[in-house]
């Protein structure tokens, strides 16, 4: 389905150098602010006090956002927790403050705006179990990049591979260091949907890939350069990229809007990533499997493959065998 039909093929690679630089310098200035501000981290990671109370009917949360804000915790998260009735409130740790006093403190407040809340649990969630979060997402996004290196190496070969990763963690840089110098708070939500991004930017840039393959095996392709070879692949696939993304990002930018609070950032994630995951699918991963050299050897089909694919074709069974 092509929605968008171009005529003639985008140069998209005249301008992939200053792309690129644009890129680096991004990613540098990104690295700086997480090395300097580093991550507001939510008391998943740093612990704090986790309260679930229960009200009589449906919880009004922005008014239970209103209180533990009076009491001074703009970081709290507050969200329903199964039915409509019952909330989860998490309070971050306070200097000379136990959790005890927390709970305390935030039940009296509850109570004043509405007597009939009443307590169902709450404990203590300590750094340790943050430190644990922590180190399961980072091995997490380990084993994906490195699944990701291997698919595509498989797929395609070692500079795709190479190309494809750098692009995508050119992208969870990027979010990170948004989190980093806005302070934004870096939760368990915020760390799925950088997860998704990953997926989802490795399936970009497979497309586009896939879409170069393609066209350096067109007999049209012989007297191309890569660059018209690439140039075609990604004009080819931009009405695709149109469709798909622009549908997803309606439906992210419905969360980050309509979502309330605690979709919020979750979302905002997800708005940078797939910005950031069109751009570099295009301008970072193929511009640099253009600067690795690949070539149309790299996707030559030998002699006898086409004559092995000519024979199958003859074959009077072969359609019964697909």
């Amino acid at each position: 389905m092509e929605f968008f039909r171009f005529k003639k093929d985008i140069n998209f690679m005249k301008h992939v150098l200053t792309f690129n630089m644009i890129s680096i310098a991004t990613f540098v200035l990104a690295v700086f602010f997480l090395f300097s501000k580093g991550l507001h981290f939510s008391i998943e990671f740093t612990g704090g006090t986790s309260t679930v109370v229960q009200y009589a009917q449906a919880a009004k949360l922005d008014d239970i956002r209103n209180a533990v804000t009076t009491l001074g915790y703009a970081d709290a998260q507050v969200q329903n927790f199964g039915g409509s009735r019952d909330v989860i409130i998490r309070l971050p740790l306070r200097e000379g403050e136990t959790s005890q006093a927390q709970s305390e403190k935030l039940v009296s407040a509850l109570k004043a705006q509405d007597s009939s809340v009443t307590v169902q649990s709450s404990e203590f969630v300590g750094p340790q179990v943050g430190k644990e979060l922590a180190t399961g997402g980072l091995l997490a996004l380990l084993f994906v990049c490195v699944g990701i290196v291997i698919y595509l190496a498989i797929r395609f070969q070692w500079r795709y591979a190479v190309a494809g990763i750098l692009a995508n963690l050119h992208d969870v840089v990027i979010i990170l260091g948004f989190f980093a110098f806005f302070q934004w708070e870096f939760s368990l939500s915020v760390l799925a949907a950088i997860l998704a991004i990953l997926g989802y930017s490795v399936n970009e840039s497979v497309v586009i890939f896939d879409r170069i393959r393609e066209v350096f095996r067109e007999p049209k392709s012989r007297t191309w350069s890569t660059r018209e070879v690439m140039n075609h692949a990604i004009t080819s696939t931009t009405s695709r990229t149109i469709i798909t993304h622009g549908s997803t990002e309606m439906m992210v930018l419905a969360m980050l809007f309509l979502g309330g609070p605690t979709l919020h950032y979750f979302a905002l994630a997800l708005t940078i990533g797939i910005v950031f995951g069109i751009y570099s699918s295009i301008f970072v991963a193929a511009g640099l499997s253009l600067w690795l050299g690949v070539s149309k050897k790299d996707f030559e089909i030998s002699q006898e493959e086409l004559q092995r694919r000519e024979a199958n074709r003859q074959d009077p069974n072969y359609g019964a065998q697909i």
